[in-house]
């Protein structure tokens, strides 16, 4: 019984640990000259500092592949969310996603709007990749995501 009251205090002092960590955590934006502006949703290098743990988000798409894009695109977003809910980030922890298209041309314009309906600046560091399919038939867009909590 010792045993389990210390265990329980030991994970208390965990969450408490994560707790204040979670609050340290800083993202600063980096824009060297000659960068790319990052009003298209994006930082061109981010700092992240403070965190204890590293979140890699598996790539996600939507529920829905025959949905109009920027639906799907939400509902990658979401299920980006919901990971990351789990690990206790959100995504002012993110700091780099990284995009793969089937359908680059088609579709960026709308993950462009999409992404900044979740994600403020500092924005992410970002990589977006066409490519001729997906690991799942059907899938158009598939989006990772790494955050720093």
């Amino acid at each position: 019984m010792t045993a389990s009251i210390a265990s329980l205090a030991g994970g208390a002092a965990a969450a408490v640990s994560a707790t204040q960590a979670h609050a340290a955590v800083t993202r600063t934006g980096l824009h060297p000259d000659g960068a790319p502006a990052d009003d298209s949703g994006y930082t061109p290098g981010i700092v992240a500092a403070g965190g204890e743990k590293v979140v890699f988000v598996s790539g996600q798409g939507p529920e829905d592949y025959d949905a109009d894009m920027e639906t799907q695109m939400r509902q990658t977003f979401d299920r980006i969310e919901r990971v990351l809910a789990e690990a206790g980030a959100g995504w002012e922890h993110v700091v780099i996603l990284r995009s793969y298209f089937v359908h680059m041309e088609r579709d960026l314009p709308a993950y462009r709007k999409v992404r900044k309906e979740y994600l403020k600046k500092p924005y992410p560091a970002s990589t977006a990749v066409g490519t001729p399919v997906l690991a799942i038939p059907g899938l158009d867009i598939e989006i990772e995501a790494v955050a720093i909590v």
